[in-house]
């Protein structure tokens, strides 16, 4: 122990060459950092980039093929004009409906303007370029086929047994997903996100939408939003999203004052920025987070305008001079932003490098970091919230960061360069657990129980002893088929980041994916709790159940509270309710009181 007192000594007063460790100083080099202090560091430096992506693809490139060409499809009429969509297996779908115009020349950092309303019948037909975006580490083969910066669709998804072309007399709820993806990639048309069979099994609306992503969505070059690009953009989106689904959804069959907003990791992200943004509150009824990394920080404004200034850098434009930045092509502004995605703004938060783009705290949309706001009751308390965790979080991270076996003393160097003075406590809890020579299963749950679990634990506690109700999970299944986990070898038999994906929206069989019949059912469940959900705000009401999901015998899903034993939903092959599993590691990262 003597050696960790003197390492946590050696990091916090050697000068390192090269660094600057005050809070004026410039963009830090995380790799480069971390190769001074410790030569056998793992990470790689620079992102891997797939060259393949067709940039700026033209509508008439993207002509419809196969299943979505559909003439004789449904036909509605928004406050924009007639849109025609497709009628596929399970339900109606209107693919690259525009919910904004384009965000392209002048209008490249600016908030979403209204859409311009259309002669003729939109044609809904097909799924429009996903936002622009590139390929990182290794998952390459999910990157979309076509981005462009032209890309504020969203998609929606309607039983199929809804007649859309006559009056409806009931109104369905509405579930409008927002994705995950570091705030830099995703897209609204990703296969597992297919929304047809969530919409079709538990009788919703279902809505999907795609956002500015990376430096198109959050660069900040200054304060004054016509003279230079302010930030959370790609936020402002979202909401004008919701705003459309507000105005249009019902001619779609769903109910307006009955939407239900939900998302996964950056998605899960967003929905709590929601949730505290007062200009949020009317747009929705109720929330789903799923994976929050509630402890990884939002960038501060003074952090955001340095990694503002290191961006304008990788462009030879000044910072302040927003016509040469406007006069950047798409993949020139999507150049920059990769070379400066492998830079540390503020290394003493060193959590931020796993979210270089995203929201920042500017005093006005956003006042606050999540998990902050949460313990202080600075959200919208009244409206009900389904939150959880997968397992073994922390796997996909650390697994994709670490390619290599990480020693005992590699491992107190990532630590103690994270933590700083908790070092020692943080290293005298977990250490003793993990014998294995190799100890990425150690930082793995470390990861798991710092960022995602143990602040969502706190955020639920507080919200209920705010008086608000909040039911918990844990997605705690391990599948045989690899290919749920995105290919990814290293989450193979873990409850990975993500892992519930495929089986919240029941599209194993349009994502390539393979399911036993007890997993078929683990997804069929978890459809109707959300979708149950969707309808009453309680997972386990029945009060809106079909007739499909009273089949599959829905586990009783309790609401968490002291008065229940804080009792969390196990979701696997066995859904139970339960006891939280790692309430003891809770217990002490609260004590720390390190999450904000």
């Amino acid at each position: 122990m003597h050696f960790f007192y003197f390492l946590m000594l050696l990091l916090a007063f050697t000068p390192t060459p090269g660094l600057t460790w005050t809070d004026a100083g410039d963009i830090i080099d995380l790799a480069g950092f971390l190769k001074v202090i410790y030569p056998g560091f793992l990470v790689r430096s620079e992102p891997l980039v797939n060259q393949e992506v067709n940039f700026d693809i033209p509508e008439s490139v993207q002509a419809p093929e196969g299943d979505f060409q559909d003439v004789s499809g449904p036909v509605v009429l928004t406050k924009n004009g007639q849109i025609r969509g497709s009628t596929l297996e399970k339900a109606h779908v209107f693919y690259g409906v525009p919910y904004a115009g384009p965000p392209t020349g002048a209008y490249r950092w600016k908030p979403p303007r209204p859409v311009s309303p259309w002669q003729g019948v939109y044609n809904a037909t097909y799924p429009r370029a996903a936002c622009m975006q590139a390929c990182v580490g290794p998952i390459t083969e999910e990157c979309p086929k076509h981005v462009s910066e032209d890309c504020l669709y969203l998609n929606i998804f309607v039983p199929r047994d809804v007649n859309l072309n006559v009056p409806l007399w009931t109104s369905l709820p509405v579930l409008v997903w927002i994705h995950g993806g570091d705030f830099i990639g995703g897209s609204a048309s990703k296969p597992l996100y297919d929304g047809r069979f969530l919409s079709n099994f538990s009788r919703t609306v279902v809505v999907s939408m795609d956002y500015r992503l990376g430096a198109f969505g959050f660069l900040v070059s200054g304060k004054d939003p016509l003279s230079s690009a302010v930030g959370n953009y790609g936020i402002l989106d979202q909401q004008a999203a919701l705003l459309w689904v507000q105005r249009n959804i019902a001619v779609f069959g769903g109910d307006p004052g009955k939407v239900t907003i939900f998302g996964e990791s950056a998605g899960a992200q967003s929905v709590g920025l929601h949730l505290m943004m007062q200009s949020s509150e009317p747009l929705f009824k109720q929330a789903v987070l799923q994976s929050l990394p509630f402890s990884i920080p939002l960038k501060t404004r003074h952090d955001a305008v340095k990694l503002g200034k290191s961006f304008a850098r990788q462009t030879n434009c000044s910072v302040s001079d927003l016509v040469c930045l406007l006069s950047l092509s798409a993949q020139d502004v999507l150049a920059a932003q990769m070379k400066t995605s492998a830079k540390l703004v503020n290394p003493f938060r060193f959590l931020e490098v796993f979210e270089t783009w995203g929201p920042f705290v500017d005093g006005e949309l956003i006042k606050e970091q999540a998990v902050e706001a949460f313990h202080k009751g600075h959200w919208q308390k009244q409206k009900p919230v389904l939150l959880g965790t997968t397992s073994e979080e922390g796997v996909l991270f650390v697994y994709a960061v670490f390619n290599k076996p990480v020693s005992a003393v590699e491992s107190t160097v990532y630590i103690t360069a994270i933590f700083k003075q908790h070092a020692l406590r943080i290293l005298h809890k977990y250490l003793p657990l993990y014998r294995d020579s190799d100890r990425r299963g150690m930082l793995a749950q470390i990861v798991t129980d710092y960022i995602f679990l143990c602040p969502a634990r706190r955020s639920a506690r507080a919200a209920v002893a705010a008086g608000s109700h909040v039911w918990m999970y844990v997605f705690d299944h391990v599948t045989s088929d690899p290919r749920v986990w995105s290919g990814l070898s290293f989450c193979y038999d873990h409850a990975c980041h993500g892992a519930e994906l495929p089986f919240v929206f029941n599209s194993a069989s349009v994502a390539n994916f393979s399911m036993s019949p007890p997993e078929r059912l683990l997804s069929n469940r978890m459809l109707c709790y959300w979708g149950e959900w969707a309808h009453s705000g309680d997972p386990s009401t029945r009060a809106g159940q079909t007739e499909f999901c009273r089949q599959q015998r829905l586990p009783l899903w309790p609401r968490y509270s002291d008065s229940s034993g804080w009792l969390v939903m196990n979701l696997t092959v066995r859904s139970h309710a339960q006891v939280g599993t790692r309430d003891h590691i809770c217990d002490f990262w609260d004590k720390l009181a390190i999450y904000y």
